[in-house]
């Protein structure tokens, strides 16, 4: 057998996945579990956008190669073909700072159905970084390419192996090794959200900053404060890349992979999903499994509170259940908000 066969069936996978614009749903702690990416990418394909892929939220690894129940847990789609039931494929994300220990868990979740592993980088959360953990480590390139490297080593050849960065650490000084760092540690692609992990999640993102990464041989994708079109078409510009990750804007406006991508084919927009459209998901959301329903009704009122900024109804819905505990009073109040 050709040694070289199972890597130039990753490099077609990866021209196949990229020869349009990919539109991805973000990884993101605590928001985008297994329950919302249901919902969300169930949304979108109704519209007829369906995400290219979506990323799971980080699996933390520490001390030795996870059992099955953890990745299933955090990827319950691997017993599903790692897709969603409106077939999203789930790409599985690992955060640490062991390159052997990360390799191991990397090809474990491969041998599950992983069909990509994606390596965080990007977390600006102080408890992960003082556990040198995500963002910390764009101060240290080097390890981060002992981590690449290993895990593109582990993981079967045909499987695609990307990471998730900032623009740096406490600022951007570094870019030009972490850019060296990436380029010759084997991965496939790359996700830049465009703000150092010192300025979190505050506007501005600096879009513009994402192009430094453009000469790499591989795709770029840019992430941060995309919440409407006009961002996203703006990001795409300055950021000089037609890939797109969407994060708290597309649970915000759960159309808005749709929108982005009828704008970009200059397609009518006007009442891509209204309030009563959202209605049957919230419900389902209501109604999926949690430890408890009060996990449940908790983590539903944070996403209502994001739906506040981008449907006013949310914003009465919000008023009048905010302090209810009961999910039947918030499944009967939501029922009532389109009479």
């Amino acid at each position: 057998m050709n040694t070289d066969q199972p890597c130039q069936v990753r490099k077609n996978t990866i021209s196949q996945l990229f020869a349009n614009p990919v539109r991805l749903l973000a990884p993101m702690e605590g928001l985008t579990d297994p329950l919302m990416r249901q919902i969300l990418t169930q949304i979108a394909s109704d519209l007829g956008r369906p995400y290219d892929w979506s990323v799971s939220e980080f699996i933390r690894i520490t001390q030795h190669v996870l059992p099955a129940h953890v990745f299933y847990k955090y990827v319950p789609e691997l017993h599903h073909d790692a897709k969603t039931s409106s077939g999203t494929p789930i790409h599985v994300q690992l955060l640490g700072s062991e390159a052997q220990l990360m390799a191991e868990n990397a090809a474990y979740a491969a041998e599950l159905g992983a069909p990509a592993i994606d390596i965080n980088f990007g977390c600006p959360a102080k408890t992960v970084n003082s556990h040198r953990g995500g963002s910390v480590l764009l101060d240290e390139p080097e390890v981060m390419y002992d981590i690449i490297s290993a895990v593109r080593g582990a993981v079967p050849d045909h499987l695609p192996v990307s990471a998730k960065i900032r623009l740096g650490y406490t600022d951007t000084s570094r870019m030009d090794d972490i850019r060296g760092a990436i380029a010759s540690s084997g991965a496939d692609w790359l996700t830049i959200h465009a703000r150092t992990k010192t300025q979190g999640y505050k506007p501005p993102a600096y879009w513009d900053k994402i192009q430094n990464f453009n000469t790499l041989s591989i795709p770029v994708i840019a992430n941060g404060e995309i919440w409407n079109v006009e961002q996203a078409q703006n990001c795409m510009e300055q950021a000089a890349t037609k890939h797109l990750m969407l994060g708290r804007g597309a649970v915000t406006r759960p159309d808005l992979v749709a929108q982005v991508d009828n704008n970009a084919e200059n397609l009518d927009n006007t009442a891509t999903l209204l309030w009563q459209d959202l209605i049957a998901h919230q419900i389902k959301f209501l109604e999926g499994a949690a430890k408890s329903d009060v996990v449940l009704v908790g983590r539903y009122k944070q996403w209502l509170g994001m739906l506040t900024k981008g449907f006013s109804e949310a914003q009465t819905l919000w008023e009048e259940i905010k302090r209810e505990k009961n999910k039947t009073v918030i499944i009967n109040a939501l029922q009532a908000s389109v009479r």
